[in-house]
């Protein structure tokens, strides 16, 4: 019981932790809350609870939006050490890195004069900006898969090469640990791609199509795959260390 609390309590003292597990609750709050709130005919008190879960969810949601506030330096920071990607041997993994961190870069402003704009604080309709910053966030996902596809087609080549002949530096375990990680990412990215899709404007695919109990699945499906890959990475550093 002890170690678990003081993975928790690891997790909370980290900016990317707090929000990871911030995420998790609201979209289990929705998924949640969006299932009984179904059963009202059935039970008023599950509904009444399932509304309940929906507000609490709507309040995390807001406030990772206004968190999110500070997380533009330390994304340009990152673009910036990135670059062009020279460092990258393969050319279309580089430039679907590329265009993906202009696509997050974007996200950020599009993102704050929306709720600016939802808090009075700007005089404009916030209705544009928020679908165009889930426009670029679906960009994103999309070139994040793409890059993810790519990423494991190389690493295909590399493990056939290791298996057959001299594999260099590369072991073949760790090949296969990086191909889980990058269809961790690939299964991540497509669920929240899919919620990305319903808030766009109706008649886009399947847009507003999605109850809140389906919108909570999704996003709690890349919330845990998502705490699972940062207790990963945590424990190979460990490892190393």
């Amino acid at each position: 019981m002890q170690p678990s609390v003081e993975s928790l309590v690891r997790l909370l003292e980290s900016y990317r932790g707090r929000d990871k597990v911030i995420r998790t609750a609201c979209y289990g709050s929705q998924l949640v809350g969006g299932a009984l709130s179904r059963r009202a005919e059935a039970d008023n008190s599950s509904h009444r609870l399932g509304k309940r879960l929906l507000l609490f969810s709507a309040q995390l949601s807001h406030c990772r939006t206004v968190l999110r506030l500070f997380d533009d330096l330390s994304m340009l920071a990152y673009s910036k050490s990135y670059g062009f990607g020279g460092k990258e041997e393969d050319a279309g993994l580089r430039w679907l890195s590329v265009l993906n961190n202009v696509a997050d870069q974007l996200y950020y402003p599009c993102e704050h004069i929306a709720w600016a704009a939802d808090a009075e604080l700007l005089r404009v309709k916030s209705d544009k900006w928020w679908v165009l910053s889930t426009v670029l966030w679906g960009s994103s996902l999309l070139l994040g898969i793409l890059r993810s596809l790519r990423v494991l087609m190389l690493l295909k080549k590399t493990l056939n090469r290791c298996e057959s002949d001299d594999g260099g530096n590369s072991s073949p375990s760790q090949l296969r640990r990086q191909m889980r990680g990058e269809i961790l990412n690939i299964l991540s990215s497509t669920v929240d791609l899919s919620n990305a899709v319903n808030w766009m404007p109706p008649g886009f695919l399947w847009a507003g199509r999605f109850p809140p109990w389906l919108v909570g699945l999704m996003g709690t499906i890349s919330s845990l795959v998502g705490l699972i890959q940062m207790n990963a990475g945590d424990s190979e550093e460990i490892d190393s260390t």
